[in-house]
This record gives C-alpha cells, structure tokens and sequence, in this order.
C-alpha cells in the first residue's frame, strides 16, 4: 500500500511493535497528526470472543466526557403528537412513515444518529436491510429504541456513541479530535474501555482484550497497552 510522506514521517515518531501506556499513546497520536483538518482519533480493540454466538456478542453505548467533537444529527422516528417534543430536544429531523419513505425513495441519509420510540419499531422494521449494514439501526441495547425520546436525543447530542463487533471480532470507535488534547482524550478512552471490559460476556474465555489500537484519521496505528487501564 502507498503511504505519503506525512505517515511515514509520523511512523518515525514511536516504535510500532511497542505497546504503549495510554496516556503517552494519546500522547504519540496528537504528536503524529500531519493532516491540516482536525483528525478525528480512533479506537480498534480486537476482543478474544467469537462474535457468532449469541451469548458472545459485545454491545452497547456510552456518553463519552468529553464528546467525540462531531456535532451529531439526529432523526428521529415517532407518533406525530411527539415530534415537537423529538425537536425541542435537539432532533435534526423528527416524524414518521414521511421519512420511511424519503430514506426508501431518495436514498436519504443525511444523519448519523436514529433514535425510535417502542411503538414505531413496526414501522421502522421496513428498513431494517438499509439501516442495519450502516450501523443505524435502532436498538434497545444502543438505548435508542426507547420512550425516553428526549433523553436519548440529548445523549446523542452530547456525543454518545455505539459500539459493536465487526466480523473480525473488533470494535471501532471515535474517541475524540486531534484538538482534544492528549488528556481529554485519555479521558474518553478510558470511559469506552471500561464500559467494554464491564460488557464482557460470561461466555468469554481466555484473553479478552487482545489488543488495542489508536490511530487518526491520516495517520499510522499506535498499540496501546489496554491491560494498564483494567
């Protein structure tokens, strides 16, 4: 693979087969950032489960302290008596059937969060095979299937995030931006890692986390050592 000469500039900064203590590697990412937009910092942690058994799926949602420095829109799906309510709250967009229809018909997406109240989910189901491969699809485990709408779109605002296995058994996640700081991202790692430690399934054996990795936007993917934070 062809890499510029700002990522090999940046991969002269650590040394790659170091596992690093978080808070130097938060350290290392925002020194290795060349880009001239604010990076968005990533999070890839490979778990010892086997993600096609049910009883070892990992996933869930935080609020991360600091945010992810993303302002997120936010669609909504409700009975017409409660848009007004989803919008006050924050909601980009709010409504129902209209929007089923606007995502089938125009191959809409222009959102990054969907949120959904109970007695929607009937309605909602129908895009289930073009929600579900981007993510977006609501969940009661994510806290966005809820009747709670106000609340969920408020967290969505103040940088609530999902995350969930891939095929590869990792999870990846946006911590932050280059901006934050190495601190306020420390932060925010150390929020996603523990409520992924804490969503281990019982069904788990061995090592969980088997490794960890950060990295920006750009730039070359840092090892941190994930056991200093358990």
């Amino acid at each position: 693979m062809f890499r510029g000469k700002n990522y090999k500039d940046s991969s002269k900064l650590f040394d790659k087969q170091t596992q690093y203590d978080p808070e130097e590697a938060f350290d290392l990412v925002v020194k290795t950032s060349k880009a001239k937009f604010d990076e968005t910092v990533e999070l890839h942690v490979r778990l010892g489960v086997d993600g096609r058994h049910a009883d070892q799926q990992v996933r869930g949602a935080i609020v991360l302290p600091n945010g992810t420095g993303k302002e997120s829109k936010v669609l909504v799906f409700c009975k017409e008596e409660r848009i007004d309510e989803a919008k006050e709250a924050g909601a980009d967009y709010a409504g129902g059937m209209d929007l089923v229809e606007k995502i089938q018909k125009e191959n809409w997406f222009d959102f990054d969060t969907v949120i959904a109240s109970p007695d929607m989910m009937g309605t909602v189901g129908r895009l289930g095979k073009v929600l579900g491969p981007k993510g977006l699809m609501p969940s009661p485990k994510a806290g966005t299937v809820t009747p709670n709408i106000a609340q969920a779109v408020q967290e969505a605002k103040a940088g609530k995030i999902e995350y969930r296995l891939d095929k590869q058994n990792i999870i990846h996640c946006p911590i932050g931006k280059v901006s934050f700081g190495k601190d306020k991202l420390y932060e925010n790692y150390n929020a996603l890692i523990s409520a992924i430690v804490k969503a281990k399934p019982a069904a788990a054996k061995g090592q969980y986390i088997r490794s960890c990795v950060t990295a920006t936007t750009m730039g070359p993917g840092i090892k941190v050592n994930a056991q200093k934070s358990i």
